[in-house]
């Protein structure tokens, strides 16, 4: 009997996920008008992320375990397709056509095969448009955008659904092929110079006008950043998917990793992001780590370089990034940190990492951690306010989906939109 099931917490857990599932049973009723900003009803039907297209995962999976019947999972993919679906510039696997795809994929397999049929094709198109492009920025030695090869919008994002979907398809390679020459440095002719990673970017962090980041940025996160690609390239190889440089790639970005770690008492810590100061002075301008999340914060660079290890078989690597996961989840003063119960960057997020890390860990103390954060989601499940987010990542459907996947041992593949496995 493990420690879950002798402190009755797998009770618990199924009884939460059904109490929150209940809640998101029905889409509610909503009024369109000619918005379609991200903030808009229309933008987020179509949203893994915050809306209808991730809440409809939930409750197929659920579905799936004989947890509640199908109505609930065919009124929310209606209520996802309600509109035309984004293949263009802001479509991504969190949103638009390849998340809707996603979520029906994952909600009900095997279904509806003419729509799915369309979906590929449409995604395909998006993937060779993006693929092109980044080809040619990297031909022509420029800095690239982050969502050129994040995993919310990105080329990354796409990999990993076509690694869902079609693992042994030529574009899941085609992907990888460009992640290898991402890891290149670029000689582009800007302040960063060639000490910067190929993966340095001119943008600016999302709500920020430091003037730090004036000169670009290299980010570490998972959402974002380079834990993404490393992650993906990981998951790839141990599913038999490799392509020419791809182990070479996955080195460099784990010594990236490595210069930038930093050692505090409470364990080792990677900042989010980088200025061109701190490139230049080898050191992080902070003293400490940031809120201990699944998209920015050691626990998703932690389990980013766990997958690295156990891809390429460095027994040294894996045991250092378990230490440093499991020093995080120890640190009363990181954990304080966390404020919502959400996937993204909450409770949630941090229990998902820490219970697919403890699957593939050298030793049991992850394992023994996870019992505490299941308690501390629980307490904390029904922490969102009025108006809350629907969806799977953002959102209450993202909490309900940990804690039934924890209280059934199953997943149906959904945490690969988080390349937590």
């Amino acid at each position: 009997m493990t420690l879950l099931e002798e402190s009755g917490l797998h009770e618990a857990a199924a009884a939460v996920a059904e109490e929150l599932s209940a809640a998101l049973a029905l889409p509610p009723p909503v009024e369109y008008g000619d918005d379609y900003s991200p903030d808009s009803p229309r933008w987020r039907d179509q949203s893994l992320s915050k809306g209808a297209a991730g809440v409809a995962v939930l409750h197929g999976l659920r579905a799936q375990r004989g947890l509640g019947g199908e109505e609930e999972m065919r009124a929310w993919l209606a209520r996802a397709t309600r509109d035309d679906l984004s293949a263009g510039p802001g479509a991504g696997l969190w949103f638009g056509a390849p998340a809707v795809a996603f979520a029906l994929h994952a909600a009900a397999p095997g279904r509806s095969p003419n729509t799915m049929a369309s979906l590929d094709t449409a995604i395909a198109d998006l993937t060779d448009t993006r693929l092109r492009a980044a080809h040619a920025r990297l031909d022509a030695q420029r800095r690239p955008a982050l969502y050129e090869f994040d995993l919310v919008r990105g080329l990354t994002g796409l990999g990993a659904y076509l690694l869902h979907r079609d693992p042994g398809g030529d574009l899941v390679r085609r992907v990888l092929t460009y992640l290898v020459r991402l890891t290149r440095p670029v000689t582009a002719d800007d302040p960063a110079g060639p000490d910067a990673p190929g993966w340095w970017t001119g943008d600016v962090p999302t709500g920020s006008d430091d003037p730090a980041f004036a000169a670009g940025q290299a980010d570490f996160g998972m959402a974002h950043g380079i834990a993404g690609p490393l992650a993906f390239m990981a998951i790839s190889m141990r599913n038999g998917v490799s392509v020419d440089g791809q182990h070479e790639a996955v080195e460099t970005i784990c010594r990236w990793l490595d210069t930038w770690r930093q050692q505090a008492p409470a364990g080792p810590w990677w900042p989010e992001r980088i200025t061109l100061d701190e490139l230049r002075d080898g050191r992080p301008h902070r003293d400490r780590p940031a809120r201990p999340s699944w998209c920015y914060g050691t626990p998703g660079q932690a389990r980013a370089q766990q997958l690295a290890a156990l891809a390429t078989g460095d027994a040294v690597r894996q045991r250092a990034a378990e230490e440093a996961l499991v020093r995080c989840l120890d640190d009363p003063v990181q954990l304080a940190r966390i404020v919502d119960p959400a996937l993204c960057h909450g409770w949630a997020g941090l229990l998902a990492t820490a219970w697919h890390a403890a699957a593939d860990a050298s030793t049991p103390d992850l394992a023994d951690r996870v019992p505490g954060l299941l308690g501390t989601l629980l307490d904390h499940a029904r922490d969102t306010p009025p108006g809350a987010l629907p969806g799977l990542i953002e959102g209450t459907a993202g909490i309900a989906l940990t804690l039934h996947s924890i209280a059934t041992g199953t997943t149906g593949g959904w945490q690969s939109c988080l390349l937590l496995g």
